[in-house]
């Protein structure tokens, strides 16, 4: 059988202030053919569990034609879902026919003129293919599922762990499901449960409760007799969107009674725990405090609403700002900054510098800071990390990198794009040994915590703010579901009585 496999990627945060343009997406990308391959083969992300997938098939020829990835910010621009839409579509049409289609794509992607960007690119995938070619799709677990995903698609799946590390396994799954259904083995069929409910970014943690609850009835699910797979979705809190929200995927064979019973009951669990899904961080001064006095090594910071894998601009300077204001010390801390890197990069290794960096994209994420220092480091960014990673990511580009050594006793890491601290290998790359600094700002949520939990003594999620700060009530929605629990206190689901 010959299966095609390419996708897009992208998480959309609506309330952040730079846009998803089509120059930001060609100068990432996108990778083809061979080089899709090379690049992905190795890692751990969905396309590697295609690829591996389909390597374990002797009848199966797996044809990579493109794939689209670019780092979490704002809305993307019409012209860049319409040329990445086109693209894919000029590929499939160019090298069919098909068996069957493999897509990778994300679940939270969101345009100026389409909000359900997802739904949109896989609905115009199957009319080019037609209805009865299969088609496969494996999301992200802050996939904003819309029952136009689950329509065009034959078989669905989501990531079941946050931080994402098993993306390869449920890509991998997902393929083989697809597999056994082109030869007549099983007939896929699906149902969507959503509950009205948008959980807080700090209770999404899958090693956490409830949701480590809710995925253990899910993994429990999925070994019923007649049952193919189970997915949870978290949402995606920061897209204003009218999927938006927590959802629930069954897949049966040949039994839509069973796949819609399943949805629905787990869909009842997740809204029975509706209360615990709510969540609060730590403030600055306090968390900085606690990390200061800690008898143990590295505290962890999380910088919630400067989470560069939720969108924001990953230049927030709030919890350094405080830092110098306390005259707390041994912070590791990174700041996306490119003027402020050529700065460095002008003055050359060893130099002294003084440069005002961060909080330069919107006033949300702070003001500048003075960093007034040494330069201990420049490089071009690039490193691999072969260790556990958020997403399965294994090739990491920073841009330009510069390394200063601050009279506050600080190491700011400036970069040139914007990334989430994801990888120990950042600090290691850069000449640091993550074990041994005391105090770590890691900007995300969930994402820093494959990489750290190993070391840190204590992780502390902040009340920082942002475009993807903790409080979500916070936020002005105009699209999302109505009523909805949170917000809506007195919000009702009743799935088994639909």
């Amino acid at each position: 059988m010959r299966v095609a496999t390419l996708g897009f990627h992208h998480e959309s945060n609506t309330f952040a202030p730079v846009p998803a343009s089509l120059d930001q997406f060609l100068a990432s990308g996108p990778d083809a053919g061979d080089g899709l391959v090379a690049k992905y083969a190795p890692s751990q992300a969905t396309l590697a569990g295609f690829i591996e997938a389909a390597s374990a098939e002797a009848d199966v020829e797996l044809v990579p034609l493109v794939y689209f990835d670019l780092n979490p910010m704002g809305t993307i621009t019409a012209e860049a879902l319409e040329h990445i839409t086109e693209r894919l579509l000029i590929e499939l049409d160019s090298n069919g026919p098909w068996d069957a289609i493999l897509l990778a794509l994300h679940g939270a992607a969101a345009s100026e003129q389409c909000r359900d960007a997802d739904g949109e690119v896989l609905e115009r995938v199957r009319q080019l293919v037609g209805a009865e070619t299969p088609i496969a799709v494996t999301y992200d677990m802050h996939a904003n599922i819309s029952r136009r995903m689950v329509e065009c698609a034959d078989v669905v799946t989501t990531y079941m762990t946050n931080p994402h590390l098993d993306a390869r396994i449920r890509a991998r799954e997902c393929a083989e499901v697809l597999f056994a259904s082109i030869r007549g083995e099983v007939r896929p069929v699906m149902a969507l449960e959503k509950p009205p409910v948008a959980v807080n970014i700090l209770r999404q943690g899958t090693s956490d409760s409830p949701m480590c609850e809710l995925v253990a009835l899910a993994a429990q699910a999925a070994t019923r007799t007649g049952v193919l797979s189970v997915s949870i979705a978290e949402g995606f809190p920061y897209a204003d969107v009218s999927e938006m929200g927590m959802a629930v995927v069954a897949v049966t064979d040949d039994d839509a009674d069973l796949a819609r019973q399943v949805a629905r009951e787990l869909a009842l669990a997740v809204w029975e725990a509706r209360g615990e899904l709510e969540g609060d961080g730590v403030a600055i001064d306090d968390a900085l405090r606690r990390a200061a006095g800690a008898d143990a090594h590295p505290v962890v910071l999380l910088d919630v609403g400067d989470n560069v894998g939720g969108g924001s601009p990953g230049d927030s300077t709030h919890v350094l700002a405080a830092a110098q204001r306390l005259a707390i010390g041994g912070l590791f801390h990174s700041l996306c900054d490119p003027d402020a890197v050529a700065a460095c990069a002008h003055a050359g290794v060893g130099a002294g510098v003084v440069v005002r960096a961060g909080g330069k994209t919107d006033d949300q994420h702070g003001d500048p800071v003075t960093l007034e220092g040494t330069v201990l480091m420049l490089d071009d960014g690039k490193f691999t990390d072969d260790g556990p990673t958020h997403g399965g990511w294994r090739f990491y580009d920073h841009g330009p990198r510069a390394l200063v050594h601050t009279r506050d006793d600080h190491m700011v890491l400036l970069t040139s794009h914007p990334r989430g601290n994801t990888s120990r290998q950042e600090l290691i790359s850069a000449g640091l040994d993550p074990a041994t600094q005391p105090i770590i700002v890691a900007k995300g949520v969930h994402s820093p915590r494959a990489a750290y939990e190993p070391i840190a003594a204590e992780m502390i999620w902040l009340n920082t703010p942002g475009c993807t700060s903790a409080d979500i009530s916070a936020l002005d929605y105009a699209h999302r579901p109505r009523p909805m629990f949170p917000y809506e206190r007195d919000a009702d689901y009743s799935p088994l009585r639909a």
